[in-house]
């Protein structure tokens, strides 16, 4: 007889699987067997983190920073990250406003734990990056998914929100430049969205990660406000993912609530890693990180206009991140089967929009141009012949 099992919580009916994870593993086993595969489905730079974090992470462990910072983290990375507010953004932020979190998770989780509970809402853009609302169903509050088009940037606009809010609504969660379509909201709109949150006495959080991977426009921080829940990272522009370090600014009145949680949720970010960070603001590093971005974006002008020229089409032009949102419709009614099949005939692996939301998730692929360009060629070409075949 079958032994009985422990209750599952309810909550975790409402927290899909990551579809993106069983390409990728799926891409590694024909790697294991001897196939030769293009990841274009993974979020995460290609290129190695910056020597002078490396050797900063390596110096302090052979100097025994090996134990807890504070839970909102070493001051010295805090007023790191708040001059790099000024110094990027020419922004004030008061360094006992930021907290330093492990990755962005972290500083999402905190926000969410804050602000959201049961019967609390929580818009956010579909397509969007689906950790969100998981985030928030993991605070047992609702995320109330808006859908966003080609016509709005894929990003909200004040009217939009407007139509979604409900006296249940307790934050609004925007992501600029935005995962998986690279599009960032204007600032004029998002300084309509934050004056009508500021009179509603709803919170704005804005997810900032890839700000510093702005490649048309100017990079504009909703920081510029002290009111606002601003998530960054060092994963992306910093090229950090696997240290695992991001921070969160938030306006006064929360910061001892959230310290309050960062201590019972995660105590500190990893140490080593927060030591490793402040090589991060460097000129030597800054300067390699932007030569870094100046080739992510020659992937971005060859890979756009090669996919729109087999038939994708990308109406908006992404203004930053690393990632084409792309509607294959014209080759398929089921964006999942397509890349499945792009996957085990041509070697080349990409994210279907499944995973981004319920917005024609079956239109849509994803494509990271996280591969150097002779690779992207190559993905081209397979993408050529499988088109063909």
């Amino acid at each position: 007889m079958d032994t009985p099992k422990p209750h599952t919580a309810a909550r975790m009916a409402g927290i899909a699987p990551f579809h993106v994870m069983d390409i990728l593993a799926r891409a590694q086993a024909l790697e294991a067997a001897g196939r030769d595969i293009i990841h274009l489905e993974i979020g995460e730079p290609d290129f190695a983190t910056p020597a002078p974090i490396v050797e900063a992470g390596v110096a302090a462990l052979r100097a025994g920073h090996t134990h807890y910072t504070g839970a909102l983290g070493l001051p010295t990375l805090r007023e790191a990250i708040a001059g790099f507010y000024a110094t990027r953004w020419q922004v004030t932020v008061d360094p006992a406003r930021v907290i330093v979190t492990p990755g962005a998770s972290g500083a999402l989780l905190l926000a969410l734990g804050l602000l959201a509970g049961p019967g609390d809402e929580v818009l956010m853009a579909d397509p969007g990056y689906p950790c969100n609302r998981h985030f928030t169903r993991f605070c047992d509050a609702r995320a109330v998914s808006v859908p966003v088009d080609a016509g709005s940037g894929f990003q909200f606009t004040l009217e939009s929100i407007e139509r979604h809010a409900t006296p249940a609504t307790r934050a609004v969660l925007i992501a600029s430049p935005a995962n998986p379509t690279g599009t960032s909201i204007s600032s004029d709109e998002l300084a309509r969205i934050h004056d009508w949150c500021a009179a509603k006495g709803v919170a704005l959080i804005v997810d900032e990660i890839y700000l510093a991977l702005t490649y048309d426009g100017s990079e504009h921080t909703a920081a510029r406000w002290d009111d606002v829940f601003v998530v960054n990272s060092f994963s992306k522009y910093f090229q950090m993912t696997g240290w695992r370090l991001g921070w969160l600014t938030a306006p006064a009145w929360a910061m001892p609530n959230l310290e309050r949680l960062a201590q019972n949720l995660f105590l500190a970010a990893p140490t080593p890693a927060q030591y490793a960070a402040l090589a991060a603001f460097s000129p030597t590093t800054l300067d390699e990180l932007e030569a870094r971005k100046a080739e992510l974006r020659d992937r971005r002008d060859f890979l756009l206009p090669a996919l729109r020229q087999r038939g994708f089409a990308i109406p908006i032009q992404p203004h930053g991140a690393f990632y084409l949102y792309a509607d294959c419709s014209a080759h398929t009614d089921d964006s999942f089967h397509f890349a499945r099949a792009l996957l085990e005939q041509a070697g080349v692996a990409v994210t279907p929009g499944l995973d981004f939301g319920q917005h024609q998730p079956q239109r849509y692929l994803r494509i990271a141009y996280t591969q150097t360009l002779p690779r992207l060629v190559e993905a081209i070409a397979r993408i050529d012949d499988f088109l063909a075949g």
